[in-house]
């Protein structure tokens, strides 16, 4: 089996075995109204966990996007009120969407112009997303058009239209990303970003890009955040290390350059499906932090074994050979 179809085997084989064990013992899991509620749940997750993992794929990480995600929901309270109508609706849906290409070019501009790591200049940007969200809505207030959250929640059965859709844009992404001169370039990036510059790609225009193209994904995610909570919450949520966590299991490296859109989704699912199910069962919360955290360990050495024994290979030759050149008498 090639090594990048393990995390698609993975991750169907752990949502198909949660999904059977939490039938056993609940009938409730497989209802259609349990079922909707599942996928509408997961889209949030599953679309800012794309932006996540192109982020991933240049060597680089947001932490700012829940924030983000927040200060989108925010800003609809404001741009997309119960009273808001016709052709009004538009500047108000882009209004959020612009929000999400500000963050990113703000993240672009402080990584690439000001060479800040991105861990640390997506915290400042996560800062400030925190601190005006608050500032605007200090509490959860200001009701958002349902007419607009409705049409995102649309199902045909129990499937969700966005969600399939999103299947369908995970399968193209991979497809572009495997397939296409742009995507050889978002990969040649991340493993290598000397090499690329010398082969003539423009790594920071490409760097830029992936960072406006997650926030843009975290804006987009922001609307379907806000068809659940429907009103203006300055509460953020955990969707930063989830993200990240649904891109690592789904295939992506820390490093950069390996990735896959339909894996990110498959782990967005399942981690969503993970808290779905615990109240089923009357479980904790915390529950769901606990095993994502070990799952997220059990990926990187189960992914990258190969690499970490030949790591180990290496050391021991080096280890091996170091006695034999120092025990030549020096001449």
């Amino acid at each position: 089996m090639k090594r990048g179809f393990l995390p698609l085997v993975l991750m169907t084989t752990l949502i198909v075995a949660l999904g059977a064990y939490a039938e056993v013992h609940s009938s409730v899991f497989l209802s259609k109204s349990n079922l909707n509620s599942l996928l509408l749940q997961s889209m949030p997750l599953i679309i800012v966990s794309f932006g996540q993992a192109v982020a991933l794929l240049v060597g680089g990480f947001d932490v700012s996007v829940a924030a983000l995600m927040t200060m989108c929901v925010v800003v609809a309270s404001f741009t997309l009120t119960p009273t808001t109508t016709g052709l009004a609706i538009v500047p108000g849906v882009l209004a959020v969407v612009g929000v999400g290409i500000g963050a990113g070019v703000c993240n672009a501009f402080l990584i690439r112009v000001l060479q800040l790591p991105s861990i640390v200049a997506t915290l400042g940007t996560l800062s400030v997303l925190e601190g005006l969200a608050l500032l605007l809505r200090s509490y959860p207030q200001g009701p958002i058009n349902t007419n607009v959250t409705g049409r995102l929640v649309t199902s045909i059965g129990f499937v969700p239209v966005a969600f399939a859709g999103v299947v369908i844009l995970a399968a193209l992404a991979d497809g572009w990303l495997y397939r296409s001169r742009p995507g050889l370039a978002l990969r040649g990036v991340g493993l290598d970003a000397r090499s690329s510059r010398r082969l003539g790609m423009p790594t920071s225009l490409v760097v830029v890009l992936a960072f406006v193209v997650c926030s843009l994904m975290a804006s987009f995610a922001g609307f379907y955040l806000a068809a659940e909570v429907q009103v203006g919450s300055p509460i953020i949520g955990n969707q930063a290390l989830e993200s990240i966590a649904a891109a690592v299991l789904g295939g992506a490296s820390l490093a950069g350059g390996k990735g896959s859109f339909f894996g990110t989704l498959l782990a967005a699912f399942f981690l969503t499906e993970i808290d779905n199910v615990l109240p089923l069962f009357q479980e904790p919360a915390e529950y769901a932090d606990m095993t994502i955290g070990v799952l997220i360990l059990l990926a990187l050495v189960l992914y990258q074994a190969p690499e970490l024994v030949e790591r180990l290979r290496s050391a021991r030759r080096s280890v091996g050979s170091a006695p034999a050149g120092q025990g030549e008498a020096p001449a």
